[in-house]
């Protein structure tokens, strides 16, 4: 039996869209899990624990979706936080190479043309939604954007039903995580990161915590990097992490 991590410094760090929440095909009417957000909260009433929620979403929009005092909040893949004092940063050095890597956006924006995409603009990247996109015109859009790609200074990451731009290169959940743990002052030698996420920008922030020595738990049908945890939903997510914690035998559960 599983009796958690042997831990008492712990970083739990968690996407949102597919992780805390559930994916659904309005990507605006995306909610926190009640059990997730419960989850949340115990954690952070552990002694030596923290939690942060990162995601690629506009922080402005991640806030209010979330709503739990005392979190970090990363947006926009961690280039911008809001720390649980209330403070908020915003990456070093990135604002003004941001405003000319906006430039590509228009010609993103021409996959407006296409039936059924729908594209988000998240300031540091650029979300092409294709769930209502034929397999036919999908394969267009993979097209195009990979020749983006090859001609532009921006990076594409794949996720459920979505491609995510970003439009500078460097600039992902990796470096979301690793500007976390400068902000929380939380190294991986004093203690463990724990990582779940659903999709590919999330994968590239998993193996650098694993290779940290930490966990990385996936969430969905597929394990997205080698030695990862793997949970089909986020509500089955829900259940390994309080597992994992102890937090069933804590709450007296």
């Amino acid at each position: 039996m599983d009796r958690g991590i042997k831990h008492d410094r712990r970083l739990w760090v968690f996407d949102f869209d597919g992780t805390l929440s559930n994916l659904v095909p309005e990507r605006t009417a995306a909610q926190i899990l009640p059990e997730a957000g419960e989850l949340l909260k115990a954690l952070l009433r552990l002694p030596g624990h923290r939690a942060a929620v990162l995601s690629s979403r506009l922080l402005e929009d991640l806030i209010p979706r979330v709503g739990i005092p005392g979190l970090y909040l990363g947006g926009g893949s961690g280039a911008e936080w809001l720390l649980p004092d209330g403070r908020r940063i915003v990456a070093e050095g990135k604002t003004g190479r941001l405003e000319n890597a906006r430039k590509v956006v228009a010609e993103i924006d021409r996959l407006k043309a296409v039936q059924g995409v729908d594209i988000e603009d998240k300031k540091w990247s650029v979300a092409v939604h294709v769930r209502n996109v034929s397999p036919d015109a999908r394969a267009g859009v993979i097209d195009f954007l990979g020749a983006l790609q090859e001609k532009k200074d921006i990076r594409l990451l794949r996720g459920p039903e979505v491609f995510e731009v970003q439009l500078l290169p460097e600039i992902d959940k990796r470096f979301g995580v690793e500007t976390l743990c400068r902000i929380a002052s939380f190294g991986s030698r004093g203690g463990l990161i724990v990582y779940a996420g659903d999709d590919e920008n999330d994968a590239v922030a998993m193996a650098w915590v694993v290779r940290q020595g930490g966990m990385a738990i996936s969430v969905g049908n597929h394990s997205l990097v080698p030695g990862a945890r793997s949970v089909k939903t986020p509500a089955e997510l829900v259940k390994e992490v309080r597992k994992l914690a102890g937090l069933d035998s804590f709450d007296g559960g």
